[in-house]
């Protein structure tokens, strides 16, 4: 990352949307354009569940990333919010990226194209994912978009696996942001507090370690942490939605939580460069994905 400030340019900060259907590799990219690993990757969908600010310094411009939940339509009172956290992210944004995994049908954009209609912020297409299709699939894909060019302000393939697009994309984005003073201290990656970040890591944890039902119907509350110099102690407990969840989680002597809680230990001792004593417990609140007052409580404000 450039953090040096360059005299010769105005600076500028803005805001910039990073939105996609669910899975599209939102914060897959978004790791590999700060260099670190920040926003929530899981390979089942929908695991992003509220805005995240994620911040790069490139070219005497701060660029604020948003991380959002996929775009997509459902009935359950916590799909709301997350779509509302995008579409929030999307009206606040200076610039939008729209992540379009090259396996992908142009079926998405043009419902995404269908939201910002009556927007008049620029977007970039993003398409993603390229080290997995050949070059005529690419060059075949890239063509299907033409036709939809007077919308985009750029298209700008991009593979996280061969590093293919960083640089490209960034001066991209930088010509599309407002004149203005860094909004942050340009030594932090995120806005994020320490409690946000590890409640987003032990919820990987979960993603990552546990059967596809268990953690769309669970959550993670940081009760508190005690801070030290080199050990941090963290205190949380996993909110799911019935007992026999619970017993999943918990596991057969205790073996599930343990492999979930040794998971969530590494991504926070790779993330902090300390030490984590991290001490989970698990209780039912029946329903609390559907009651906003649970929701709430857990920290989705509406």
């Amino acid at each position: 990352m450039n953090q040096e400030q360059n005299h010769e340019q105005p600076m500028k900060a803005g805001f910039v949307a990073v939105v996609g259907r669910p899975n599209a590799g939102k914060s897959t990219l978004l790791n590999h354009l700060v260099g670190e690993k920040l926003a929530m990757v899981s390979k089942k969908a929908q695991a992003t569940r509220k805005r995240m600010n994620i911040i790069v310094m490139h070219d005497n411009a701060q660029i604020i990333f948003v991380d959002t939940p996929g775009l997509h339509e459902k009935e359950k009172l916590l799909n709301k919010f997350m779509l509302e956290e995008a579409l929030k992210a999307i009206g606040d944004a200076d610039l939008i990226l729209f992540i379009a995994p090259v396996s992908d049908s142009t079926a998405e954009y043009e419902r995404f194209l269908k939201r910002i209609e009556k927007k008049k912020t620029p977007h970039i297409v993003v398409l993603s994912k390229i080290d997995q299709a050949s070059n005529e699939k690419i060059l075949s894909k890239i063509a299907e978009y033409q036709k939809f060019q007077e919308h985009f302000v750029a298209l700008i393939p991009y593979s996280v696996k061969k590093n293919i697009g960083r640089e490209e994309l960034l001066d991209e984005i930088v010509k599309h942001l407002p004149e203005h003073p860094w909004l942050f201290d340009p030594e932090i990656l995120t806005t994020e507090n320490i409690r946000d970040i590890y409640r987003e890591l032990i919820r990987e944890a979960l993603f990552e370690k546990l059967s596809d039902e268990i953690p769309y119907e669970s959550d993670v509350v940081i009760d508190r942490i005690e801070e030290e110099e080199l050990i941090d102690r963290v205190y949380a407990t996993i909110v799911t939605e019935k007992e026999t969840q619970k017993r999943m989680i918990i596991g057969n002597r205790a073996e599930s939580i343990k492999r979930v809680g040794a998971y969530a230990r590494k991504l926070m001792e790779e993330f902090s460069g300390k030490k984590i004593y991290l001490d989970l417990h698990v209780v039912v609140r029946k329903g609390w994905s559907k009651n906003k007052k649970s929701l709430e409580e857990i920290g989705y404000v509406f």
